[in-house]
């Protein structure tokens, strides 16, 4: 492969894990430079190449006709070189129980500046731990990214928790409205929340749904109502409980994940302080969507946002992004929150 334009990009930089992997292959398809990516995934228990970033390679070499050389499993350096992305109908089948959510990350930006209409279908987790659950991508982070233009939606067709995986998520993207001259601008907190809370279950008992509602009825925070969703099309079982905080402007979602030999009142406790330490906090966005808006303010190159941390993610997202293009993030501390600013380098 020419080494012509080629970006190198160190997997064992700051974070360490699958994220710098996705961030540099939409990064990639998006500015047409060929990336060369070494000791991938360092950080992690079981480094390199596992099935979900298998699949997020594939995803990007389907999407740009791209070439890669280095896509086996367990695989720690990789070189993929990208043609011009071209709109389409994409279907992407983890074979495993790998996020569906974090696949279509991969190719949602590159996706989003082709000149026509594209649909993906992911086949994999809907619902896993370590990852953002569908509820999260449709209710919080596309209307995050749809006020600077960049609309899609999302349906899911199944639902697939982990292990079991097996779900499907489609995807609709409409090409970005750049004349729009829309940017993110997400810094104002909440005046008044509606909180609402949503306990998944699927394949277990119902007396843990039963129990996760008593626990969260009895913590601080001020549930208006409680929906219970026993689902029936997953392949095997699952529990997770989201908080939804609500304004008339935004929807932020904070979920916990039940598994074998974590007690409920572990669930229950981990979303409640996810919850409560962003609405102390006065920010405006949380810490898991500060890391994903990067991307579309440096394509937009503009845009700002509060959030109550700065996760390792979210500062070695920033590193990656400036390999490929022109822009700087500037982080301002205020009170309890951060103020977090991409301008043109």
């Amino acid at each position: 492969m020419s080494n012509t334009k080629t970006v190198f990009v160190d997997g064992s930089t700051g974070e360490g894990g699958g994220q710098i992997l996705r961030t540099s292959l939409a990064l990639a398809c998006i500015t047409g430079k060929s990336l060369h990516i070494e000791n991938i995934r360092a950080a992690r228990r079981n480094p390199g190449l596992a099935k979900q970033h298998l699949s997020c390679v594939q995803a990007a070499c389907q999407i740009s006709n791209g070439k890669c050389r280095g896509a086996t499993q367990g695989s720690r350096i990789l070189d993929f070189q990208p043609s011009p992305v071209q709109s389409g109908d994409f279907y992407f089948d983890i074979g495993s129980a790998g996020s569906a959510t974090l696949v279509s990350q991969t190719v949602l930006p590159a996706l989003f500046l082709a000149d026509k209409p594209s649909t993906i279908t992911v086949t994999g987790g809907t619902h896993n731990p370590l990852a953002p659950p569908f509820d999260f991508i449709c209710e919080t982070f596309l209307p995050a990214i749809a006020t600077a233009g960049f609309c899609g939606n999302c349906k899911r067709i199944k639902h697939g928790f982990f292990p079991a995986g097996g779900g499907k998520i489609i995807f609709d993207i409409q090409p970005w409205q750049e004349q729009s001259h829309q940017t993110i601008n997400l810094c104002k907190p909440s005046k008044q929340f509606q909180i609402h809370a949503r306990i998944y279950i699927a394949k277990l008992p119902p007396h843990i749904a039963q129990r996760q509602q008593k626990l969260l009825l009895q913590s601080e925070l001020d549930i208006q109502n409680i929906e219970h969703v026993e689902v029936t099309d997953s392949d095997g079982p699952g529990n997770c409980v989201m908080i939804r905080l609500c304004d008339s402007v935004r929807t932020t979602v904070f979920t916990a994940f039940g598994m074998r030999g974590k007690p409920s009142q572990e669930v229950i406790s981990e979303a409640v302080n996810l919850a409560e330490d962003f609405m102390a906090s006065g920010a405006a966005i949380d810490r898991f969507l500060a890391d994903q808006l990067l991307l579309y303010m440096a394509i937009a190159k503009a845009g700002s946002y509060t959030t109550n941390e700065l996760s390792t993610h979210l500062l070695t997202n920033m590193e990656i992004i400036k390999k490929f293009l022109p822009v700087t993030f500037q982080v301002d501390k205020a009170k309890d929150a951060y103020k977090v600013s991409c301008c043109l380098d």
